[in-house]
């Protein structure tokens, strides 16, 4: 067995260096290079509530590969934290990769994660491995082997209606801004804030521009989100301190209870692209509906007020255009 274990050290590996990974540890295909990364993979985690790290490696019908790992926000209650399968398929979903073919992760999937993987088109087919000491002989099975009774989008949807991973246009548009929804953190931005670099140390005077950029990242992603079952699409755009913005788009699943919130799916793209402490989010932006049955109002100023308390919260209000 080939003892030699690669350093993940980014969450997207582009197809020309996976096959060259692959050809140097002499494994017949890129598939059989995704158990070598789980472990590697698991030391990106932030699970600092139960210090159980998990990792998940998947092959994307791209030939990329991607990283996921398990997120955990201390003072939240545990329902927010993001499951390495979830940042997986959100990580795909940053860099538009149109579908997941296989993944090794480096602990059975749980009963929440093989829901979550229901949404995929094809989802019986997706290929799954569980990690272990024989990474010679890697023993994919497909995720109707996980779970062989399934409940998921073809008991609630049409054929037609698109899936996690692709394409979606829910037709939004900003509604007149009303300045009541502004978060009062401004406050907090102060000038010694050493974690924040020139953006909050006074450069935050360019506000207008930044509130742009984050409203509009917001209803790109709340366009592209995947929210078939409550009719209620939303986005969220975070800003770090050197100005880069992150976007999430809420993503829902047929047994509702493993949905996605779009703050989640921001901090996968931020964590993703590098981003350091979640202290260095110095601003943000939801878009949703006025009065829609699924709110993400609260939910998404309670994680932000916890992981980055001086972060600037607006939120934005959409609807169908006509």
């Amino acid at each position: 067995m080939n003892q030699y274990h690669p350093t993940v050290t980014q969450f997207v590996i582009e197809s020309s260096v996976a096959e060259s990974i692959a050809q140097s540890m002499n494994l017949p295909s890129v598939l059989h290079l995704l158990p070598h990364l789980v472990n590697s993979a698991q030391s990106l985690a932030r699970p600092p509530i139960s210090n159980y790290h998990v990792g998940a490696v998947g092959l994307g019908s791209d030939g990329r590969i991607f990283v996921g790992v398990n997120l955990e926000f201390p003072g939240l209650p545990l329902h927010h934290s993001v499951h390495a399968e979830q940042f997986l398929l959100t990580n795909l979903a940053v860099h538009r990769c149109p579908r997941l073919l296989s993944v090794a992760v480096s602990a059975a999937p749980c009963g929440h994660c093989r829901q979550f993987f229901q949404e995929l088109r094809h989802s019986s087919s997706l290929q799954i491995l569980v990690t272990d000491d024989d990474e010679s002989a890697p023993d994919f099975k497909p995720l109707s082997k996980f779970l062989p009774h399934p409940f998921g989008p073809h008991d609630l949807l049409d054929q037609e209606t698109p899936l996690l991973l692709e394409q979606h246009d829910n037709g939004l548009d900003l509604l007149p801004q009303n300045d009541e929804y502004i978060n009062d953190n401004s406050d907090n931005l102060s000038n010694g804030d050493e974690n924040c670099g020139n953006l909050i140390n006074g450069n935050f005077g360019k506000y207008e521009q930044n509130e742009t950029l984050l409203r509009e990242a917001a209803l790109e992603a709340a366009n592209n989100a995947h929210a078939p079952y409550s009719g209620c699409p939303s986005g969220v755009a975070l800003m770090d301190c050197e100005g880069k913005v992150y976007k999430g788009s809420y993503v829902e699943s047929a047994a509702f209870n493993p949905s996605f919130g779009p703050v989640q799916a921001a901090l996968v793209a931020y964590v993703a692209s590098g981003g350091g402490g979640y202290e260095r989010i110095v601003a943000a932006a939801l878009v949703e509906e006025e009065s829609p049955k699924v709110r993400q109002e609260d939910t998404a100023r309670l994680l932000l007020k916890a992981i980055s308390p001086k972060c600037v919260f607006q939120v934005f209000y959409c609807g169908k255009c006509v």
